[in-house]
């Protein structure tokens, strides 16, 4: 008799989700990292950079698996529906957060279909100008574009990018209105008719800049944010030209399908920790000009936060833009 209560009350904790001793247990096999873009983009890099070192920590493999489209809903949505065992996560961003409001429709609820495991780094955008252009600063800039908007095109990796809406929330703070936007399929044609000086400035990711800029191919205006950044040194800070609170940038976290036991995500947590601690994590995450969480920031509930904030944030810009829902 005993025997048949106990596996009922086996059974039960395990309907819907992971049995306590599973949980315990874990990881005892691969963990699947989705990228939900590309490889060789940005999250990409970060990614499995942390996928490396994150399995030496915990001493099984991460396989990470890209999975694009539809502004990294794809592969979010993927993992929206998968067993919640702690074998599968995704790396969320600020794109996630703009995607609630820019899609009609969105595949899932950022907030309530994905739990946060952790905040992973960030990289910073920068403001970056064809090598002609007549302004060499912020405030040249803002001067030069108020004096005739409908003459200068801001180009983007396409509307609703987070390029898009960080030059919008940075119109927004310097008083611009009317300026021309010119969406691309991609950060990479973008760049180029940048380099070409088929448009007059872009928001993109540091990474991107500080090669543009060392190659001498483009004029660097700002790193938007309070601080300057020691990748892209010869960068004024938003601070340091007229707007010290402005800061916009993109950021990284691990997430779990909603319903995955609360042991596995503090385990991860503190995985993930560790390995933002490593030197060797460090040192690359320089190499691709971005910053590791600080210790203060790297708890799931601090990464909940952000993303309500973030996506209340996101969801602002695009209605202030005017940018239509797809």
């Amino acid at each position: 008799m005993r025997q048949i209560i106990l596996l009922v009350l086996f059974a039960f904790t395990s309907i819907g989700g992971v049995s306590p001793v599973a949980a315990q247990a874990w990881p005892d096999r691969p963990v699947t990292m989705v990228v939900p873009f590309a490889a060789g983009g940005g999250t990409d890099l970060l990614g499995r950079i942390i996928a490396k070192r994150l399995a030496e920590v915990l001493g099984q493999q991460i396989v990470v698996e890209n999975v694009g489209g539809a502004g990294g809903m794809i592969g979010s949505a993927r993992v929206v529906k998968s067993p919640p065992d702690g074998y599968t996560m995704v790396i969320g961003t600020t794109a996630d957060a703009i995607n609630q409001t820019l899609y009609k429709a969105p595949l899932y609820n950022y907030a309530a279909d994905l739990v946060p495991a952790g905040l992973m780094g960030d990289q910073p955008t920068v403001l970056l100008a064809r090598k002609d252009f007549p302004a060499n600063n912020l405030q040249e800039f803002a001067a030069l574009v108020k004096a005739d908007p409908g003459s200068v095109k801001n180009g983007s990796a396409g509307v609703g990018s987070t390029g898009h809406l960080f030059c919008e929330l940075l119109h927004a703070a310097l008083g611009i209105k009317g300026v021309i936007h010119v969406p691309y399929r991609g950060g990479g044609p973008a760049m180029q008719d940048l380099i070409a000086g088929r448009y007059d400035y872009i928001c993109t990711l540091g990474p991107t800049g500080k090669q543009l800029i060392e190659a001498n191919n483009v004029k660097g205006i700002a790193i938007l944010q309070p601080k300057r950044s020691p990748e892209l040194a010869s960068l004024a800070s938003t601070a340091e030209q007229g707007l010290p609170d402005f800061d916009v940038r993109t950021w990284f976290g691990l997430f779990f399908p909603k319903g995955t036991p609360e042991p596995i995500v503090r385990r991860l947590n503190a995985a993930l920790g560790e390995t933002l601690d490593s030197p060797w994590v460090h040192e690359r995450f320089k190499d691709i000009v971005a910053n590791v969480a600080p210790r203060d920031e790297r708890s799931p509930e601090y990464l909940k936060k952000l993303v309500d904030t973030e996506t209340a944030k996101m969801g602002a810009a695009i209605r202030a833009a005017g940018i239509e829902q797809f």
